[in-house]
């Protein structure tokens, strides 16, 4: 699966896509004129996932919830390409225009919003470049954005009956 997906159910869209990618590197991350780099490790989102209570948003942003682990209808899982998602979204306005804009590919990534609980930094002299390591994160939301750190991350649109090859 390269991305997310907007697939029919019962008349209702469904999302299903990666909201983060295992071993790629983010785009440059600045803070206070300190640059880095961040990867996530496979197994970093294990705990938060066990433990639920994680919302899906748009564009991190609480006020517009798209669905969410305690009422199951966002569930969650890493593979072996990353943070794996499968998303009902709320059938709100703004649900049906997410839904609008990744079907016209006005958005087309994603992404996590997490506080870290273990890292590993490294420095490479060689090329200059700082990289820190997610190890485990403390997950808060998944979300479809527009400006993502992670730019492996990507959103399609995938109609049920072209799953089914019809």
């Amino acid at each position: 699966m390269g991305g997310i997906e907007v697939r029919g159910d019962g008349g209702l869209p469904r999302l299903r896509g990666h909201a983060a990618v295992f071993n790629s590197l983010s785009q440059p991350i600045s803070i206070f004129g300190f640059s880095f780099r961040e990867r996530i490790a496979p197994g970093a989102f294990s705990d938060s996932i066990a433990r639920g209570d994680i919302a899906a948003l748009w564009n991190h942003d609480s006020s517009f919830p798209l669905g969410h682990t305690r009422n199951g209808t966002l569930t969650l899982s890493e593979d072996d390409r990353g943070l794996a998602i499968d998303l009902k979204p709320a059938a709100t306005s703004y649900g049906k225009d997410l839904v609008a804009l990744i079907e016209r590919g006005d958005v087309s990534k994603m992404s996590f919003g997490f506080q870290v609980i273990k890292d590993r930094w490294t420095d490479n002299r060689a090329d200059d470049t700082v990289t820190r390591e997610l190890l485990e994160v403390k997950l808060y939301d998944v979300s479809v954005v527009t400006f993502p750190a992670f730019p492996q991350t990507s959103a399609v649109v995938r109609e049920i009956w072209d799953e089914a090859g019809i």
